[in-house]
């Protein structure tokens, strides 16, 4: 089912387009983009698929996707290592959470609120500095490929703190809710 054709009207403004150079994107006269959005004719299916159709690959060419945000160099961590170096990490680049990996592969997570429950749990800072980040990391940080969409980002930040970007099955790179929210300024 094809959207009403005042659809067409709103989307051909939002992509900053003129009804001539609409019509000869999609092959049709200036005056039936006219006719459409005044309500004054009543278009084929065929010519109004031919418009939609220029219309979303526009939209789709405009859309952001993850590898036009991320960050290729990830601070990271291996599970093995102590939670010590997680913690000098984290404060040497400013960043409250980072991935935790065994090899190449993104295995958890462990953040400032994981590594300050242990303490409140009772541990000594000594005691916790030294335990392996993999004893007390939490689950890993969702991955996207570089292709995926901004809204399906924005919507994994909302539950994660961070989303990790892959390309052939290998993380290069990671978005955080300041990356999008740099994207405002």
């Amino acid at each position: 089912m094809l959207p009403s054709l005042e659809e067409i009207s709103r989307k051909r403004r939002i992509l900053g387009l003129t009804q001539n150079e609409l019509a000869k994107l999609a092959g049709v006269s200036q005056s039936l983009i006219a006719k459409m959005e005044s309500r004054k004719t009543n278009p084929s299916y065929t010519k109004v698929k031919a418009i939609l159709d220029v219309l979303n690959k526009l939209e789709m060419k405009m859309e952001v996707h993850a590898l036009e945000i991320f960050h290729g160099e990830i601070v990271s961590v291996q599970k093995n290592e102590a939670v010590s170096k997680a913690v000098r990490l984290m404060m040497e680049h400013g960043y409250s959470q980072i991935p935790v990996f065994d090899g190449e592969h993104a295995v958890g997570s462990i953040s400032e609120k994981t590594i300050l429950s242990q303490v409140s749990a009772g541990k000594d800072l000594s005691q916790v500095s030294a335990l392996s980040i993999g004893e007390v990391m939490d689950e890993a940080f969702p991955q996207v490929g570089e292709d995926a969409p901004l809204p399906l980002i924005s919507g994994l930040l909302q539950v994660y703190p961070a989303v990790l970007v892959t390309k052939k099955g290998k993380v290069v790179g990671i978005i955080t809710k300041a990356d999008l929210l740099k994207m405002l300024l």
